[in-house]
Parts: C-alpha cells; structure tokens; sequence
C-alpha cells in the first residue's frame, strides 16, 4: 500500500501539486511559455493551456499556430490517457539534429479537454529548453508525464522511481 507523502508547505506566490485536483483541471495560461532546440525556438506562445493534476508539475500546451510544424515529424506509437484520450507523438528534426517523441498532441481529445485539440505539448528532457515567463524549467523526473517544475511550484512530484502508486 502506497501513501500520500507528506506535501511541501508553499510559500508566497507558490502553489503545492497536492492541492491540484484529480480528475485534472484545464485553465488558460497568459505567461509566455517557449521552447526551444538546435538553436531554434521550436514554439512560443502567450495563449497557452496548462493542465494541473494532483502530484503532477503543470504539463503546459501551446496553440498549433505558435509551434513550427517544419521541425515536426510524426513518430509512431500512442499512448492513452485516462482523461485526455488519445495521444499521438511528434520528433523534432532540426537541421538533422533529432530529437525522438519530444512532443505531443491530442488529435481527438474527450470533451471535457476539447480546448487541447492539436495542441502540443513537450519534454522538457528532451530539447534544449524550456521557459514559462523568463524562468527556464526543470523537467519532471521519470519523462513519463512530461510536467514542467518552476520555481512557483513544491512537490514532491509524482515521476521518480517508487512514486506511481500516489
């Protein structure tokens, strides 16, 4: 039997990841948010999403008309989530420099998350970087939610070895 680990208390301006809810919530982000590999800007955006789930850092989506589609390839597998749906992976390729399923989207997402269609979402392990407002983020251990950790967040964060049965 796993138990809840004991949460960081926030401090001001912060946000604890246990007082996000589950089933996840969707909300509007204002902040800039960029990403960035092979010394290209890969997508920017200030009409983002990000979705917040209990344990979980903000996993943050840029509108496809902020994302650059010429460094985009279609990579195979999907994935399912139990509250999103369908996910399909996408490869940067820039200039022959690759980096595999760094990204992703919901083609046909559930209604309660339509907003995300053709969104992408990405890795923060697997480009170069990544930015919500001028603060670079740190990744989320493990890779498997994608989730980007700022200074305006305290865990623990689901991700590292021994964490998924919180």
């Amino acid at each position: 039997m796993f138990s809840k680990p004991e949460p960081i208390e926030p401090g001001p301006g912060q946000e604890s990841v246990w007082d996000y809810p589950r089933p996840p919530r969707l909300e509007i982000v204002s902040d800039k948010l960029r990403v960035t590999f092979a010394s290209e800007t890969i997508a920017e955006t200030d009409h983002g999403y990000r979705v917040l789930e209990t344990s979980h850092p903000p996993v943050y989506y840029f509108p496809p008309s902020d994302v650059r589609h010429d460094f985009l390839v279609a990579a195979p597998g999907r994935s399912l989530c139990e509250f999103k749906g369908m996910a399909r992976y996408w490869t940067l390729d820039v200039g022959g420099r690759r980096a595999e399923k760094a990204a992703w989207s919901y083609p046909d997402p559930t209604e309660r998350f339509w907003a995300l269609k053709d969104f992408f979402a990405f890795y923060a392990s697997r480009v170069d970087g990544c930015w919500v407002r001028n603060e670079r983020v740190e990744a989320q251990t493990g890779d498997f939610y994608g989730g980007w950790i700022t200074s305006r967040i305290v865990g623990p964060f689901k991700g590292p070895r021994g964490t998924p049965g919180w």
